[in-house]
């Protein structure tokens, strides 16, 4: 099954990719998460960030289009994101390792309609952290 969490890419460099991911209240997995308080579960955070990687991975450096997560580490959770709120996902290539695996630094910021950033710096942060993607082991 094959289904993507970028609903917009906003730029893309062989190193860098900035997506962006709308969270509506369409979103099947928010009827149980939770019913009286719908959040994006923190796992579907993270494959956020895994969906950017795996499409900077395969546009910019003709990696295999069936890598996994290998590896997660330093993963932190910031805010709640509620529907009607977007992520802004910014994922950088930290390395390219060997067969076929790459490390990321990745973060994405809330942007909430319901509350007026200051400055770029006073946006929060919804999750953030560093994972490696594999090619998939048959």
């Amino acid at each position: 099954m094959h289904f993507s969490l970028l609903d917009r890419i906003l730029s893309l460099s062989p190193t860098r990719i900035v997506t962006l991911k709308h969270v509506t209240n369409a979103e099947e997995y928010l009827q149980d998460h939770f019913p009286t308080f719908p959040v994006l579960p923190g796992v579907m955070m993270l494959e956020c960030l895994v969906h950017a990687a795996r499409h900077l991975a395969t546009t910019q450096h003709a990696a295999d289009d069936r890598l996994v997560l290998g590896q997660v580490r330093a993963l932190k959770y910031g805010n709640f994101v509620a529907p009607g709120s977007s992520l802004r996902i910014e994922v950088d290539l930290h390395k390219q390792l060997d067969e076929g695996q790459f490390e990321f630094k990745a973060q994405a910021l809330l942007l909430d309609p319901q509350r007026q950033a200051l400055d770029a710096n006073d946006t929060p942060v919804a999750v953030s952290g560093r994972f490696l993607l594999r090619p998939v082991r048959l």
